[in-house]
């Protein structure tokens, strides 16, 4: 299934970007679609969460439900360093679904969206016997000055920095982390053209960063030392009872949505907190050891 979607996307990125539209400036591959509309970029995502793979309304607030899913595509756009404009939400309702259980769901979306300025202005609402199912699309535009950043400029001698903390996201975190939008924009106001490439980690630290090594047509080598300074207390936790390594997690469990960039020189003048990881080199992709010795990484992560 992992190999499946990635070869989809791959298919469909191909053909749409053969076919060709004079109006897309940026389509298939990156975390928002950028569009030429009269003489103005727009730009443009979208994410669907389903219930049982993405969140559990047996166990898991329906406020909290609506918040993550607004959350994931304002990870898009700070993805991007990009200002969020506007969503819509559609809803597929499961039959047994009330009015009041829906107004749940929206109002936590509608707070979230409240605190980035954010105009929820439509979306469609279906009913089904089926779990529910939540899409929203974003559409952003960029900060005055800010170009929005990709992730295919990665360049060898880059660092390779995140913003946060990784692992353990199913313990919480998933749910409740906010997106980087606010610091999306300072760290590209700061940084300009040395700021490469970036992405959020959605689906793991080794997916995405090969990701970004993939769209940048580079490699790239993770330090395991820097790597043990940022695992989370949840990754460390959950290591204490699944039989895999608390680097194990930091590495490969998704849904951080930490920012990971590319950055060529300093970054100890920037207000944001930053963690270098690794850096970007010509060729391979490797995780240097603590004794000394580098072993290939596996792009693991969480795939549909």
């Amino acid at each position: 299934m992992a190999a499946m979607e990635l070869d989809f996307v791959d298919w469909v990125q191909a053909r749409t970007a053969a076919r060709g539209h004079p109006s897309v400036r940026l389509g298939v591959g990156d975390d928002m679609a950028i569009l030429d509309v009269a003489g103005s970029n727009l730009l443009l995502s979208s994410d669907m969460l389903l219930d049982g793979v993405h969140f559990d309304t047996g166990s898991q607030a329906l406020s909290l439900i609506g918040r993550k899913a607004l959350a994931c595509c304002l990870s898009d756009c700070a993805a991007m360093a990009v200002k969020p404009v506007a969503a819509t939400i559609s809803i597929a309702w499961p039959d047994n679904f009330s009015l009041d259980q829906g107004k749940q769901l929206f109002e936590g979306a509608e707070e979230l969206a409240a605190e980035f300025d954010v105009a929820i202005v439509g979306g469609d609402t279906t009913r089904w016997a089926h779990p529910l199912a939540i899409d929203v699309a974003m559409t952003a535009t960029p900060y005055p000055g800010v170009i929005p950043v990709t992730r295919s400029g990665a360049q060898p001698g880059d660092g390779v920095y995140v913003t946060g903390m990784l692992g353990g996201s199913s313990l919480g975190h998933h749910l409740s982390f906010t997106p980087r939008v606010n610091e999306a924009r300072s760290i590209a106001t700061a940084l300009g053209h040395r700021l490469h490439a970036m992405l959020d980690i959605s689906d793991g630290l080794s997916l995405d960063l090969w990701r970004m090594t993939k769209a940048s047509k580079i490699g790239a080598k993770l330090d395991e030392g820097a790597l043990e300074e940022i695992i989370s207390d949840d990754a460390k936790r959950m290591a204490g009872s699944d039989g895999r390594s608390p680097l194990d997690h930091a590495l490969h469990d998704g849904e951080d949505f930490e920012l990971l960039m590319a950055i060529s020189g300093d970054v100890t003048d920037l207000n944001d907190k930053l963690y270098r990881v690794g850096e970007i080199v010509e060729t391979g992709y490797t995780l240097a050891r603590r004794d000394g010795t580098e072993r290939p990484l596996e792009p693991k992560g969480y795939v549909h």
